[in-house]
């Protein structure tokens, strides 16, 4: 081997350890700043510990980070180091997105490097040229891939910055960028969570929250007040666990139970001081990435406080019964007398005039009867319990209702668990509730539509739904729904007294139960009716 190949082959590996050297040193001064703000999550530090880090691995003499303000149109200097002027406070350097230094680095999307700024006409803020540098280098940081802002680097040398800098330089920056990112994501997210608390402390429904297990994660002052209890008592508390009370909790535990757009619930329940509670159930369904949850990815639970609305209904509805009561015998007289003029006239003008007569005071004489039902159910009078095959039930209902549904065309569905216990109920009282249910999906279910009857067991209640295709209810109707004489918009042109639902809700709390409705505007309504199951034949 001559001396010039050996010279040669020394020369390269000279070269060679030169350049493996400079890339280590890059890599490590990347591995550097990504070290320092990783874990940073503060908006302020990580711009500050960005900054001194990258100024503590190259040999610059000052630096600045620029971020974009898009909602103003800017790039505004949010991190200085090295300076001789603050221009970070009150008088921040803001340079319109587009033009001057920043705007070139934004628009070609590059590392530029500039090393005699005297001689540059591209600067568009003249107090910079007080602070004396002459080479200058910029960066764009870029996260979740945009640009959020700009990395630079000042020398008061020529010629500071070499064309080896840039990879490195765009590397760093795009690691500033990302945990600039982090940071600006978590001020967000812990802005929202401090508003969202602010809102539900001042709500002033009660709101209880839990994740997919059913664990309550959130409870409000309101919701505490009114149930009695403290949050921390509840808070990490698996929901059928938590110390509230029994009506209550069997209601959240069913409804929490249920899954897809039908797992939506309102329902009243009555605590044992005797107010009544609204409560609104609904699933939190959130779109994931990375593992898909099956069901609900939790739940929340709105309480309202409605018993001065119960107060009013139940003063409302003694004054009606009496005077039903009054009513009763006069209106009897009345309708006898018009069927006597009727068999005596022979005028069809006449004839008709009396049969709108009877027609009224048919309907009034109705709603009179209801109006008894009501007074009779809530007051235990004329309630005879007996052991009853629910099955058996639903068929004489089933048959009784055949002839219309075979009119109508309806496709109809009845679905009995097997194993169903006889139940010790009023048989005349829950067949009337569970015809009303009926009664009123035949009302808004279209010709060729479809009903389903079920009944099913969820310990420790019995539970019987109706579920039609109709158009549906709007979800801030079906809170009223079972109010005496409440008719959703839209239906005042069907027949109905206004009470059929009511009477379901006073058959179900005889029994020991509850009602609830689920529905979606335009995918029909599912109507169901609790009754306990304590007394039940072996």
């Amino acid at each position: 081997m001559t001396m010039d190949v050996f010279q040669s082959l020394i020369t390269q590996n000279r070269l060679l350890s030169e350049e493996v050297k400079r890339r280590v040193d890059q890599l490590a001064a990347i591995n550097t700043v990504a070290a320092s703000v990783s874990q940073l999550l503060d908006l302020n530090q990580t711009l500050q510990t960005s900054l001194q880090a990258v100024l503590a691995i190259t040999s610059a003499d000052a630096g600045g980070i620029s971020l974009i303000d898009e909602t103003e149109g800017v790039v505004v200097l949010r991190a200085q180091q090295g300076w001789m002027h603050d221009f970070v406070g009150a008088g921040a350097i803001r340079v319109p997105i587009g033009q001057g230094m920043s705007g070139r680095v934004i628009k070609e999307d590059t590392v530029i490097i500039w090393n005699n700024l005297s001689e540059t006409t591209e600067l568009v803020v003249p107090s910079f040229r007080e602070e004396k540098f002459n080479s200058l280098i910029m960066a764009p940081m870029h996260a979740r891939g945009r640009i959020i802002g700009i990395l630079s680097l000042m020398s008061y040398q020529r010629d500071a910055f070499d064309e080896d800098i840039r990879n490195v330089l765009q590397a760093i920056a795009d690691t500033v960028g990302v945990a600039l990112d982090n940071a600006r994501l978590y001020e967000i997210s812990v802005e929202n969570k401090n508003r969202l608390s602010a809102i539900l402390g001042s709500s002033a429904d009660g709101i209880i929250a839990t994740d997919q297990f059913g664990r309550i994660q959130l409870v409000n002052s309101t919701a505490a007040r009114m149930l009695s209890v403290r949050d921390s008592e509840l808070i990490g508390v698996p929901l059928r666990e938590a110390p509230l009370p029994p009506s209550l909790l069997d209601a959240l535990v069913f409804a929490l139970s249920s899954h897809g757009e039908q797992a939506k619930r309102m329902l009243q329940v009555s605590l044992p001081d005797e107010r009544v509670i609204s409560v609104m159930v609904s699933p939190v369904i959130v779109e994931r990435q990375v593992q898909a949850i099956e069901n609900a990815d939790g739940w929340v639970v709105v309480l309202q406080d409605v018993t001065y609305l119960h107060e009013a209904e139940k003063a409302r509805t003694q004054f009606i019964q009496a005077a039903a009561h009054d009513m009763r015998n006069p209106l009897g007289v009345a309708l006898n007398s018009l069927e006597m003029i009727e068999r005596s006239v022979d005028d069809p003008q006449t004839r008709e005039l009396v049969q709108i007569a009877t027609t009224g005071i048919t309907r009034i004489r109705s709603l009179i009867e209801d109006l008894l039902n009501l007074e009779q159910i809530q007051s235990g009078q004329g309630v005879k319990l007996e052991y009853v095959n629910i099955g058996e039930l639903i068929e004489e209902i089933s048959s009784e209702l055949w002839h219309i549904l075979v009119e109508r065309q309806l496709q109809y569905h009845v679905e009995l668990q097997p194993g169903l216990p006889e139940i010790h109920i009023d048989k005349r009282w829950v067949s009337r509730a569970i015809y009303n249910y009926m009664d009123n999906a035949l009302k808004y279910t279209p010709n060729n539509g479809s009903i389903t009857l079920r009944v099913f067991i969820n310990e420790p209640m019995l539970h019987i739904e109706v579920s039609d295709n109709g158009p549906g209810i709007p979800f801030e109707a079906q809170g009223r729904l079972f109010e005496r004489f409440y008719r959703a918009n839209g239906t005042a042109h069907l027949p109905g007294t206004g009470l059929g639902l009511a009477i379901v809700k006073s058959v179900a709390e005889a029994h020991g139960g509850g009602v609830y409705v689920h529905s979606q505007p335009g995918s029909g309504s599912t109507f169901g009716m609790t009754l306990l199951l304590s007394a039940v034949r072996a």
